[in-house]
C-alpha cells in the first residue's frame, strides 16, 4: 500500500508495506494534536537534534506515545530554544514510512539487490562470520568505518576493539578538512565545529563563498544578526548573491577558483600599510618579514584582472577590515574542499585572521572553553596496531585524519595494504564521493559491505547487510560535548520507543561485539546505564542533565586573552606561524601562492553547488515535512544569460558535462540577477537515485553526478569538488 503524507497533516497509517513488514498505527492521527487536545496531558523529553551535525538541544513533546512536536531547548547553546525549519521537521524521519524496518541481506547482486528480511541475530551473525573472516586472512586492518553522526561513536569503538584504525567521514577530505588544516598549520588549532566565530561581538565579518543561514547553522546565524545589529560591517565573497551576502555591506561577486588572488591582495594591503596589530603580532606571531616579502607581487591591481573585483574595492575593504581590528573574523565558511589547493586558500584566511589579532580576542575567534567527561571506566586496552603497515594516507603529510578517498584507493588497488570490509554508518557514499564508478569498483572488490542506515539511501542497494539504526528520537546516544565561551553536556534520550525492528547502535554494536567474542568491550547493559556511568566518573548530576537535556560549565571558561588567560598555540614555534617552516621542509610553499585554474571552455559553465535551507544533503529529501516545502532543485541561471541561450524561465533543461555525461533527470531554469553570468548554481542533495526512498527518488539532480574531474590537495588529500563544467541542453 502506498501512504501519501505531507506536511499539513499526518494520516493514520493502519497497513503501510515497505521490505515486506506491515506497520500498525505508527503515526500520530494529526500534527496539530499537540495544539488541539487541551486536556491531554503531554510529556517533554529533553534530547537533541541529529538533523544536522550542529545539534541543537530540543525538546520533545510526547502524547499518547506519539511524538507530535519538537520544541527549541533554551538551555542550549547551540540552538537557544530555537529549531531552525529542518529541525521543526524531525517528525518526517520519525515517521518516514520508507524506514528501514528489519534488518536485510542481500540475496542478490551489488547495485541490483534481492533483498532477505532477517532476525537480527541471523543478520548480526552473517557480519560476524565476514569480519572474523576477513581478519583472518587480511588482518583488521582491511576494514574500515565511514560514519558520519553522532551513533558512530559506537562504530569506532567497535573498529578499534576489532583492531582496525581505518574511520574517516566524509566531513574532512570531502568538506572542512581543508580549512582545519589551514588553521592547524597557522595556529596549531582548529578553528572548531561548531566555529569558535565570536560574530555577536564582531565589528566585521568577511564570509568567502560560506552560505550562513541556508547551511542552517542555528547559534551562528543567530550571533551573525546580533552582531548586525549592534553594527558589524559584513562583506561576503560570493559568486552568487545568497541570503546572507543580501544583507551585506560589500558583495564581491568574484570569479570562481580566484579567492586566493583576493586573499594575497588583502594580505599585502596590511602588510604594505602597515594595517596590522603590530603589539599583537611581536607577541605571539613568528615569520611577518618573510610573509611581506612572499606577497609582493601580490598588488590589488593584479588581483582585480585575476577576480574581476576592481583594485579600488579590494583596498577599500582591506582598510575597513583592518580599522575595525582585532573585533574581526574572516570565515572561509565550512565547505572548503574548492580546487585542490584549499589547504593553502584556508591558511591565506587564517594568516588575515592572524595579521589583524583576532584569534582569542573580542569578536574575532573565541578560546573555547576546557571540559570533558571520561570515558567509560574499566575497558580493555585496543589492540595494538602493527608499526610495518603502510599508512593509507602517507602521501598527504599534513591530513589530520584519514580520507575516504585513501581508503577507497586501497580498495580498488589493495595498496598499500589489503582493504576488504566497510562498515557505512549515516554516510550516502554514492552520493558524498566524488566519482561514483570508482567508489563502484571498490565496493565489488570488498567481501562484506555492511550499511547502517535509518533509510534505503543509495548506498544500501551496493549492501551485503543492512542494519536499521532507529532515528535519534528513539534512542540513547552518546554524549554531545560542546566546547563553546562554556562547557557543554548534553544528552540524547528516548522519547518513544523505536519502531518497526530498528535498534539504536549502542545495542547493534553490543550485540555484535558479543558474537566477535568483543564483549569486554561493550560492559554496559543499555544506553542509559552507559551515560549515567560516564557521567558519575566525570563528576556531572545525571539526573539533573536527563531532566533538563543540557548542562554547561563555567569552571574552565576564559575566551579571551587576558592576563591570566594566555593563547597556546600547537605550532612547531609556539607562535602563530606566518611563514611555516613545516610546509617548506616538506618542499611545499611555506606561505600561500596563488595557482591559475582553469576556466569554462566555450559553452561551458562552471557548476557551483550549495546547501538548501530546508534540508541536510541528501539526508532530509525523503522528509515528508521538509519535501512538500521543497521537494527538487532548479538551475539558478543568470538572467542575461539565459536570455543568450533562449532559455525561458521555469522550463525544464539537462546538463551535460565535458565527459558527455547527461543528467539522468531533468531541472527547472531560475532566471535570475543573483549569480555571474560565467557560472550556474543548484542546491546540493537532491537527485536520489533509491527507489526505496519513494518521495525523494529521481527528482532534480545531484551536482555529484555531474562532476567529471576532481583534484586532490598534495597537503592532506580533500577533493576539490568545484571543477564541474557543464552546457546546458534543451528538454526534447
Amino acid at each position: 500500500m502506498n501512504c501519501k503524507m505531507s506536511r499539513r497533516n499526518f494520516l493514520k497509517v493502519t497497513s503501510v508495506t515497505g521490505a515486506g513488514v506491515a506497520v500498525t498505527s505508527a503515526l500520530p492521527d494529526k500534527v496539530m494534536s499537540w495544539a488541539e487536545a487541551k486536556d491531554t496531558e503531554m510529556q517533554a523529553v529533553p534530547t537533541f537534534c541529529e538533523i544536522c551535525f550542529w545539534n541543537c538541544g530540543l525538546v520533545a513533546k510526547v502524547q499518547n506515545g506519539k511524538v507530535v512536536k519538537l520544541d527549541g531547548n533554551p538551555l542550549s547553546y547551540r540552538g537557544r530554544g530555537r529549531l531552525c525549519g529542518r529541525g521543526n521537521g524531525g517528525l518526517g524521519s520519525l515517521y518516514d514510512p520508507d524506514r528501514i524496518k528489519t534488518p536485510l541481506i542481500n540475496t542478490g547482486k551489488r547495485g541490483d539487490p534481492k533483498w532477505k528480511q532477517a532476525s537480527w541475530d541471523d543478520a548480526l551473525g552473517l557480519v560476524a562470520e565476514k569480519l572474523t573472516a576477513i581478519k583472518k586472512q587480511h588482518g583488521p586492518e582491511a576494514v574500515a568505518l565511514f560514519s558520519h553522526g553522532t551513533g558512530g561513536a559506537f562504530w569506532k569503538h567497535l573498529l578499534k576493539a576489532y583492531g582496525s584504525g581505518n574511520y574517516t567521514a566524509p566531513s574532512f577530505a570531502q568538506c572542512r578538512g581543508p580549512r582545519d588544516v589551514g588553521f592547524t598549520l597557522t595556529f596549531g588549532n582548529e578553528v572548531g565545529s561548531p566555529e569558535f566565530y565570536d560574530f555577536s561581538e564582531s565589528r566585521y565579518i568577511v564570509l568567502l563563498g560560506s552560505h550562513l543561514g541556508e547551511n542552517a547553522h542555528n547559534s551562528q546565524v543567530q550571533d551573525l544578526i546580533l552582531g548586525l545589529e549592534r553594527g558589524a560591517k559584513l562583506c561576503v565573497v560570493d559568486p552568487r548573491l545568497s541570503n546572507v551576502a543580501a544583507k551585506a555591506d560589500h558583495w564581491l561577486a568574484i570569479k570562481p577558483a580566484t579567492d586566493l588572488a583576493l586573499l594575497l591582495a588583502w594580505i599585502k594591503v596590511i602588510v604594505d600599510e602597515e594595517l596590522y596589530d603590530a603589539a599583537y603580532l611581536k607577541e605571539y606571531a613568528t615569520g611577518l618579514p618573510e610573509l611581506k616579502a612572499a606577497v609582493a607581487a601580490c598588488t590589488p591591481q593584479w588581483a582585480a584582472s585575476e577576480t574581476d573585483i576592481p583594485a579600488e574595492k579590494i583596498v577599500q575593504v582591506a582598510r575597513e577590515l583592518a580599522s575595525r581590528k582585532p573585533n574581526v573574523v574572516v570565515s572561509g565558511g565550512r565547505f572548503s574542499a574548492w580546487y585542490g589547493d584549499d589547504a593553502q586558500r584556508s591558511r591565506a584566511i587564517a594568516l588575515l585572521n592572524a595579521l589583524l589579532g583576532s584569534w582569542g580576542r573580542p569578536g574575532g575567534i573565541y578560546l573555547p572553553a576546557g571540559g570533558g567527561v571520561p570515558e567509560y571506566p574499566g575497558l580493555p586496552d585496543y589492540p595494538a596496531h602493527r608499526d610495518d603497515l603502510p599508512k593509507l594516507d602517507g602521501a598527504y603529510p599534513f591530513a589530520l585524519n584519514q580520507t575516504t578517498t585513501s581508503i577507497r584507493q586501497a580498495a580498488i588497488t589493495g595498496k598499500p595494504h589489503a582493504m576488504k570490509g566497510w562498515l557505512v554508518y549515516g554516510c550516502n557514499l554514492l552520493k558524498t564521493l566524488p566519482d561514483k564508478n570508482e567508489t563502484i569498483k571498490a565496493i565489488n572488490n570488498l567481501d562484506l559491505l555492511v550499511a547502517i542506515d535509518i533509510l534505503p539511501a543509495d548506498i544500501t542497494d551496493w549492501a551485503d547487510v543492512v542494519l536499521p539504526e532507529c532515528t535519534y528520537l528513539e534512542r540513547h546516544d552518546t554524549l554531545s560535548l560542546g566546547k563553546f565561551k562554556e562547557f557543554e553536556v548534553a544528552i540524547r534520550q528516548p522519547a518513544v520507543a523505536p519502531l518497526f525492528e530498528s535498534k539504536p547502535s549502542w545495542w547493534i554494536t553490543k550485540e555484535l561485539a558479543n558474537k566477535l567474542g568483543l564483549g569486554t568491550y561493550f560492559p554496559w547493559k543499555d544506553g542509559e546505564e552507559y551515560l549515567r556511568v560516564r557521567c558519575q566518573t566525570g563528576g556531572i548530576n545525571f539526573a539533573e542533565l536527563q531532566q533538563k537535556g543540557v548542562l554547561t560549565s563555567k569552571e574552565k571558561s576564559a575566551p579571551y586573552i587576558s592576563a591570566g588567560k594566555e593563547p597556546e598555540f600547537s605550532t612547531p614555534s609556539g607562535k602563530i606561524e606566518l611563514y611555516s617552516a613545516q610546509l617548506a621542509d616538506q618542499g611545499f610553499d611555506p606561505v600561500p601562492t596563488y595557482t591559475k585554474h582553469p576556466q569554462p571552455p566555450d559553452g561551458f559553465f562552471r557548476l557551483l553547488f550549495g546547501r538548501q535551507p530546508l534540508h541536510t544533503f541528501s539526508r532530509t529529501t525523503n522528509n515528508f515535512l521538509l519535501d512538500d516545502l521543497v521537494p527538487t532543485n532548479s538551475l539558478w541561471v543568470n538572467t542575461r544569460t539565459a536570455r543568450s541561450l533562449g532559455l525561458v524561465d521555469g522550463e525544464q533543461v539537462r546538463l551535460v558535462n565535458e565527459n558527455g555525461v547527461r543528467s539522468l533527470t531533468p531541472l527547472k531554469v531560475r532566471h535570475t540577477q543573483r549569480l555571474r553570468p560565467d557560472a550556474l548554481y543548484t542546491a546540493h542533495g537532491f537527485g536520489v537515485r533509491a527507489p526505496g526512498m519513494t518521495r525523494a527518488y529521481n527528482k532534480g539532480v545531484g551536482d555529484e553526478e555531474m562532476l567529471g574531474k576532481y583534484s586532490i590537495d598534495p597537503l592532506m588529500g580533500g577533493t576539490g569538488l568545484r571543477h564541474n563544467f557543464v552546457k546546458i541542453v534543451k528538454e526534447a
